[in-house]
């Protein structure tokens, strides 16, 4: 027997009376024939629980890291729940502000802040910059004697870990895009630079090792790295970042939140640190609670070597098997605890063979074309990178809760894809 693995799914997640997948209440089937698919549906409890989670594991502050997926509904339910927020474009900053988070509960990040993204952050008293180059502090000197407010800052420091995990998101490492080396001294220069600075309150300093991190020990290596640079410093802020792993398929297994947060104060206290610690979860507060909807449209047998299975979405939903040749499972709603005997490569409708959601998907015998196909823990990473390849329009978000469906975000239209055509 292969059933799929029943911890990959929300927390709210039950057999229907015909055997298909219920969340928060909400028969998936049903969802998918009033809201179309590709469809993107969290269950809004589970959200709100991994919220409280983090909330009381990191009581320094926890900042929900909205990379992994944002829209205006989700920005106000962190919020509501206790959460600051992690916002690293002026994009994001302007949809967490538009959903009525204020500037002090945000945390702006980003390697290449522009001029007019700090001018805003800064006009509206964000709660804390981290400051990511000499450049940057260039240009918050100059907006400060031009008048604006002074910053709370965090200088971020590459501790040189190379985090087990893919390279593509390790940003510990010496060579990485991302903050203040301390091998090459960089980090030394720039703590001293920001202290004597009148242009910025150097608050303390944050690192991030990279994302999708299943081993707790290796945020306790960035604690005992980066812990003396404040006590050294008299600096009253570490952050240690996010990347929390999360399990996305049978056999993995990850910490959680809380179990988390353990380690890095177990590290705080073993390095005699006095620091508020805060965090900075995205994955692991909403992958999880998402499931995707999606149709099958054609089954396409090649004797001796796969079945391929197209679906409604792919690479333009869901990216990351792509860009990481990241694993899924698969499933159909209507038979969630079917056996799964039937291997298939599940692929999308874009023009590439690269077009690949998963490789070796378990499905019931029985699958059919206009079966509802579903891939769980897609809650983080997919809406986000989503795009417009081959101008396909972008799936619709819903949020379940207590036997209610609410739209979150829209299905684009076709008409959508021309708004900005001139």
């Amino acid at each position: 027997m292969s059933v799929l693995p029943w911890s990959l799914l929300p927390d709210n997640s039950s057999v229907g009376p015909a055997g298909q997948l219920v969340v928060a209440g909400c028969d998936t089937l049903e969802l998918a024939s009033e809201f179309g698919t590709p469809l993107f549906v969290y269950d809004e409890d589970h959200l709100r629980a991994r919220c409280r989670e983090a909330v009381r594991a990191f009581p320094g502050g926890a900042q929900y890291a909205t990379k992994a997926f944002l829209c205006k509904a989700m920005a106000s339910l962190a919020y509501e729940e206790g959460m600051q927020l992690d916002v690293s474009t002026g994009g994001e900053y302007h949809v967490a502000r538009a959903a009525g988070v204020p500037a002090q509960h945000l945390v702006l990040h980003g390697n290449n802040k522009s001029e007019q993204e700090l001018a805003v952050a800064l006009r509206e008293r964000v709660g804390r910059v981290v400051v990511d180059s000499f450049d940057e502090l260039d240009r918050i000197e100059r907006l400060v004697a031009e008048g604006l407010p002074v910053p709370q800052v965090l200088i971020r420091l590459t501790p040189g870990i190379e985090a087990h995990t893919h390279e593509y998101v390790q940003t510990g490492q010496d060579d990485s895009k991302f903050g203040f080396g301390i091998h090459t001294g960089a980090a030394e220069e720039a703590i001293r630079r920001a202290a004597s600075s009148p242009a910025v309150a150097l608050v303390g300093v944050h690192v991030h090792i990279g994302s999708q991190i299943f081993e707790a020990d290796f945020f306790e290596r960035a604690v005992h790295i980066v812990g003396p640079w404040c006590r050294d410093h008299g600096l009253a802020e570490l952050s240690i970042g996010g990347g929390l792993g999360v399990a996305y398929v049978e056999g993995e297994d990850a910490p959680t939140i809380t179990e988390w947060a353990a380690a890095v104060h177990r590290a705080v206290d073993r390095v005699g640190l006095d620091v508020r610690v805060s965090a900075e979860p995205g994955r692991s507060i909403v992958a999880q609670a998402g499931v995707t909807l999606y149709t099958v449209g054609t089954i396409k047998p090649i004797p001796g070597i796969r079945t391929y299975v197209a679906v409604d979405g792919g690479m333009s939903d869901n990216p990351r098997p792509v860009l990481y040749d990241s694993g899924y499972e698969t499933f159909l709603p209507r038979a969630v605890l079917a056996d799964r005997s039937k291997v298939v490569t599940v692929v999308g409708k874009h023009c590439e063979s690269g077009d690949l959601l998963v490789r070796d998907g378990k499905v019931p015998a029985d699958l059919a074309v206009g079966d509802i196909l579903a891939t769980p823990v897609t809650g983080a990473y997919g809406h986000s990178m989503g795009s417009n390849y081959n101008k396909v329009p972008r799936p619709a978000v819903v949020f379940v809760r207590n036997g209610t469906a609410r739209l979150v975000v829209r299905r684009e239209t076709y008409e959508d894809l021309l708004r900005l055509d001139v």
